[in-house]
């Protein structure tokens, strides 16, 4: 009978030691805190425990297809906050002119924040803006200041005092020499039309087959000019965990990225594509794009 009866002793004693214990409530956002450090305005949301803080890019004058767009049409940047268990939670979109985009890009990255995506939210945009997506998770105070130096950032670089990349390269009269690319990149590649060209393929499953680097699931790069001063631009298939290294190895490499998408619906793993640009001599950028290499599957 004891046998019995201990396994329900020992569940009302669980059960009245759970009830005894204090339920300790989500800590509240720090609101004026956030305002503070992010240097804009927010609105809290209560049902869903939000805090958004905006920044309406009133500095821009921006038409598309002959339409003036203003703030509320979408050229406002936001972060929004959230607490979500002992940490907290935070996304954001950035609007940004081109020459915006790295300098932009690259705070983001230093202070700690994830750049989720990088894409066009309009067509026949005059100037063209681009729009920058971004988040993290930590310390309220960690993402917040971060979220504010990315909005300094923004405004320092306004008016065109960002960062426009500029080289006169004619492929046809491309001098580069390709064993130098292949001795830093360990790869092979073609040469054709003054256009030297690498591709590495990779692998992700849909639809029931194997997609490889014929159906587009790759990471390319094609190199033009001479070796003093050479351009190259091209595309990194990276896995989820690994997009964020690939970012800051190109953008300490001085290479710019000029838009963070997917090419794919339902694939596994799920495969993520940045395109990028960047000038200099061939050396630096096969350097750089070696150190972003070694930070994916891709060899």
């Amino acid at each position: 009978m004891r046998r019995q009866l201990a396994p329900a002793l020992i569940l009302i004693a669980a059960v009245t030691s759970a009830a005894a214990t204090p339920v300790v409530s989500p800590r509240q956002l720090d609101t004026v805190r956030i305002e503070e450090l992010t240097g804009a305005k927010g609105k809290l949301d209560e049902k869903e425990g939000v805090f958004k803080v905006s920044m309406p890019r009133g500095d821009l004058d921006v038409k598309v297809a002959g339409v003036r767009m203003t703030p509320p049409m979408g050229l406002t940047s936001w972060a929004s906050f959230k607490r979500v268990g002992q940490h907290t939670v935070a996304m954001g979109d950035m609007v940004l002119l081109e020459d915006q985009v790295n300098p932009v890009m690259t705070t983001a990255l230093d202070n700690g924040l994830e750049v989720t995506a990088l894409h066009n939210h309009f067509l026949w945009d005059t100037p063209k803006v681009m729009f920058m997506h971004i988040g993290g998770m930590g310390s309220e105070e960690t993402l917040a200041e971060a979220v504010g130096k990315v909005f300094t950032k923004i405004k320092d670089t306004g008016g065109g005092k960002g960062e426009t990349p500029h080289a006169e390269i004619d492929p046809a009269k491309s001098s580069l020499d390709p064993a130098k690319i292949e001795a830093v990149l360990h790869l092979k590649g073609d040469l054709n039309n003054g256009v030297y060209k690498v591709v590495v393929g990779r692998t992700a499953r849909m639809h029931g087959g194997v997609m490889g680097n014929t159906m587009g699931v790759n990471t390319w790069a094609a190199f033009a000019g001479p070796d003093s001063q050479a351009v190259v631009d091209g595309d990194f298939a990276v896995l989820e965990t690994e997009l964020q290294p690939v970012l800051k190895a190109l953008r300490g490499a001085g290479i710019n990225i000029v838009a963070i998408h997917q090419h794919m619906i339902g694939e596994v793993p799920r495969v993520m594509f940045l395109h990028y640009w960047g000038t200099g001599s061939v050396d630096a950028l096969a350097s750089g794009l070696r150190t972003a290499l070694d930070r994916t599957g891709s060899r």
